[in-house]
């Protein structure tokens, strides 16, 4: 039996049907809904987990299949790689974009690989060979935008260890191609770049309480990932270091600057790249700042 409270007792035109990816994203999709405010249950007996949102009801698909079912009504929305969107020439409505995979904060991309021996070096070589992808579609298309003729059929998984044996090349999904390295294969071409997409069906677009409540998802989801890179940062410092500390500073913004009850210091805040921290903050104690607090982020919001 389904553990969920949507649905049931919400009218079905204040309710989201939202399409989330199971699977190699599903851990990663999962987190960041919850920095963005939506805490979400997954049961083993059931693909509609609970979701503490009454105005959500939330269904784990793949992601192979996310845009097919937005496309069909099936769904209002999802999140899904713009990788199978193309794959399944989708028409829906893309609302933006995520930087965010398995493994690191960079796209994933669909490359051409072949064995370290090979003599395929560009895409002209693969005239009359075959390959092996779970991308048919987008590696037929990629082919045909060329000029070459190949024999591309469908592999189930495993891919990188039919390319001696059973194939000439495959086209396989990485994000630092260090599986590939180690089936010692090499990368002859990149086909396409992907990211997560919040999509939608152009139907529930039009409807101005899904359209809200989707742009609402989209704008806390940005924000908790932008905060993810990202600290806050509070000093104090004299008025008469003000201004030389201001050059150190990088800012996502002006710095905010208010007076402190100690007369002839102010207090600065501000928000930084978390990566320049450990470079900036010696040079800030050096420019005369002191109690320096470096606080973390939930959400940033442009």
């Amino acid at each position: 039996m389904s553990h969920t409270t949507t649905g049931a007792t919400t009218d079905a035109r204040h309710c989201l049907k939202l399409g989330l990816p199971k699977g190699s994203l599903q851990d990663a999709t999962l987190e960041k809904m919850a920095k963005a405010g939506w805490n979400i249950t997954v049961s083993s007996r059931s693909y509609e987990p609970y979701v503490d949102d009454a105005e959500l009801s939330i269904r784990l698909i793949r992601a192979q299949e996310i845009s097919r079912y937005v496309e069909l009504g099936y769904l209002d929305a999802g999140i899904t790689g713009y990788d199978w969107i193309r794959e399944n020439h989708s028409d829906v409505h893309e609302i933006g974009e995520f930087i965010f995979s398995k493994a690191t904060r960079q796209p994933t991309r669909w490359v051409l690989a072949v064995p370290e021996e090979s003599s395929i070096r560009s895409v002209r070589d693969l005239e009359g060979k075959r390959i092996a992808t779970e991308v048919v579609g987008l590696t037929n298309r990629w082919l045909a935008a060329n000029g070459v003729k190949a024999d591309v059929e469908f592999s189930w998984g495993a891919t990188e260890v039919k390319a001696r044996e059973l194939v000439d090349a495959i086209v396989e999904v990485t994000e630092t191609g260090s599986s590939l390295r180690a089936n010692k294969l090499r990368i002859v071409e990149t086909l396409l770049e992907s990211t997560p997409r919040l999509i939608a069906n152009h139907l529930a677009w039009k409807d101005s309480w899904k359209r809200q409540k989707v742009e609402t998802l989209y704008l806390l989801l940005k924000a908790a990932m932008e905060a993810e890179s990202k600290v806050g940062l509070k000093m104090n410092v004299r008025d008469s270091d003000l201004s030389n500390l201001l050059k150190s500073l990088p800012a996502l913004r002006n710095p905010t600057v208010s007076s402190l009850s100690h007369a002839g210091w102010v207090a600065v805040e501000t928000i930084i790249d978390e990566a320049v921290v450990r470079e900036i903050v010696p040079r800030l104690k050096a420019a005369g700042a002191e109690g320096i607090i470096e606080y973390p982020l939930n959400k940033v919001v442009y």
